[in-house]
């Protein structure tokens, strides 16, 4: 086991945040959370996380913050695609702002190690899959532009002033714990609601558009191990279950699971987002030793049976 460290988490009250943080605290380590909550939920957070309500803006807090912090871990962001297209002023002020905001104060500070969570967003509609790492990024939404400049900003202050810095671009990330909005909800949780529920699952497009869902403790171990890995300062790296699935193939899967009877419809009218989006896992295998461990069926299955929000109604799960 690793000597004790003290860690920073931004964005700690949220899905990944939260997840991140109590696992730091459960290795023995001294973590301190800070979140707006704005869309997190400090209630997720064990009593071991030293928790602070702010804006990753708030520099004095930072410089409060970051005292005798070994690493941090930067999650503070907005993270919806649809609601970046309608307030892209607010998207960079906080994802790029905040993260410039940050490094200044780790800066200031003395910090030696930065781990930015971006996203594999930032690729975009690409020719070739697997995603590796070197390919030209093509965002297609404001929520993606302002994580490429984040990770631009983080390497290059990380740079000038000799913070190390790891940028991790997270594919879609799923399990317990994940928030379900009115408007725009991430397409696995609201699939196993409508699902368990035997309501109406709406599928935008065809279905045929693939996407790499990674559950929520590969993510974490993951995230962990960037703390400390060596040579790997200035990297990019995927992380994802390095496999595509279809939207269709996805569905079926949770009715299969659930035993619902469900109805899926296909809404053609709506934008399917990028075609196709599977991550090259190999350079995050070498540097991090890295190896995701749980299948997407296997993780669906977890999800239903740790969340509370699928034991609201009776839950039938075929072997």
């Amino acid at each position: 086991m690793r000597a004790a460290m003290n860690f920073l988490v931004t964005g700690a009250a949220g899905f990944l945040g939260s997840a991140l943080a109590n696992q730091l605290a459960r290795e023995g380590h001294e973590v301190r959370g800070l979140d707006d909550l704005s869309t997190g939920d400090p209630a997720a957070l064990s009593p071991d996380v030293h928790f602070t309500r702010g804006d990753v803006n708030d520099r004095p807090k930072l410089w409060t913050l970051l005292q005798d912090v070994d690493c941090v871990y930067h999650l503070a962001a907005r993270v919806s695609v649809q609601e970046s297209v309608l307030y892209p002023r607010e998207y960079n002020a906080v994802n790029v702002g905040g993260t410039v905001s940050l490094m200044e104060a780790m800066r200031d500070v003395g910090v030696r190690r930065v781990v930015l969570v971006s996203s594999g967003a930032v690729y975009g509609d690409q020719n070739t899959q697997p995603l590796r790492e070197e390919v030209k990024p093509n965002p297609r939404s404001p929520y993606a532009v302002s994580k490429l400049a984040a990770e631009y900003y983080v390497r290059t202050i990380g740079d000038l002033w000799g913070i190390e810095t790891v940028c991790l671009r997270v594919f879609n990330a799923y399990g317990p714990g994940q928030r379900l909005p009115a408007s725009h909800p991430p397409v696995i949780p609201y699939f196993l609601r409508q699902a368990v529920r035997n309501g109406t699952i709406v599928i935008h497009g065809e279905g045929v558009q693939t996407r790499d869902y990674i559950y929520i403790d590969d993510v974490v171990r993951a995230m962990i191990a960037a703390s400390t890995a060596p040579d790997v300062n200035h990297q990019i790296l995927n992380i994802g279950s390095g496999r595509e699935t279809s939207v269709r193939e996805l569905a079926r899967l949770v009715m299969k699971l659930t035993n619902s009877d469900a109805e899926i419809i296909y809404n053609p009218r709506t934008d399917a987002g990028v075609s196709r989006m599977c991550a090259d896992i190999s350079r995050a295998k070498e540097k991090l030793t890295f190896q995701p461990r749980v299948s997407l069926e296997e993780g669906l299955r977890l999800t239903l049976e740790k969340d509370p929000l699928f034991r609201k109604e009776p839950i039938r799960i075929s072997s």
